[in-house]
């Protein structure tokens, strides 16, 4: 079977070959790029199946990176950075990143992000064959009927309520920062429509939750946005 392909863009070559070394040992490919032209350059010829991109480059910033693959690819973007302010994770994720890891990191904590995306990956290819039915656990939403199940039970969603659980579940295991869930769930990104965000997703986790204060499918990133985990 083919390995997985990751293109490794970072010009530090320490944390370059540290990073290699782990994914090699992992059956995964490598492809390495130290500036971004040639990440640009790499991405397009080779097509991988996962970037993990420096932002810090020595000639193009890494989110005009992130802008530029995102014009004809949606393959998967793990930034890697020591930028750790919840405003560079932000315009990372904005930009279309799918996830952010802050240096210093664990080569543990890398292989856990890239074990997420690749489920992330399979679970859209099933949905492209059977994209009626989500079932995360216990918790099921037929699209097609427009009804939401916990166990089988059917819970009474509000519109709004519906479309936030439907948008994380198409995007499960990725992080959606509260300006792009707001454009997508309102159309706009206002400060009332971040406060109305909040109330809805307090209503929705008391429904779909066990315990609410210990969620088991959506989890809140501090200050950036909500991820639904894969359960």
């Amino acid at each position: 079977m083919n390995k997985p392909l990751i293109l490794v863009v970072e010009d530090d070559s320490a944390v370059r070959n540290l990073i290699t070394t782990t994914l090699e040992t992992q059956n995964y490919r490598c492809q390495i790029a130290p500036t971004g032209e040639a990440a640009i350059l790499e991405a397009a010829s080779y097509n991988p199946d996962v970037i993990l991109l420096d932002l810090g480059l020595p000639d193009i910033d890494g989110i005009e990176i992130i802008h530029k693959i995102r014009s004809w690819s949606k393959t998967p973007i793990i930034v890697i950075s020591a930028r750790s302010e919840d405003t560079d994770k932000i315009d990372a994720l904005d930009a279309g990143a799918d996830d952010y890891l802050t240096k210093p990191f664990s080569v543990e904590e890398l292989l856990a992000r890239l074990r997420v995306t690749f489920r992330r990956i399979n679970d859209l290819t099933n949905d492209n064959i059977q994209n009626s039915i989500f079932i995360n656990g216990d918790l099921k939403i037929d699209y097609a009927a427009g009804c939401v199940f916990i166990k089988d039970k059917e819970l009474h969603l509000t519109p709004i309520e519906y479309k936030l659980l439907c948008l994380l579940a198409k995007n499960v295991g990725k992080v959606l920062t509260h300006t792009y869930i707001t454009k997508e769930i309102w159309g706009s990104a206002w400060d009332n429509d971040v406060a109305s965000l909040r109330v809805f997703m307090a209503t929705l986790r008391k429904k779909i939750e066990k315990d609410p204060s210990v969620p088991q499918y959506i989890q809140t990133h501090i200050g950036v946005g909500y991820r639904m985990l894969k359960v």
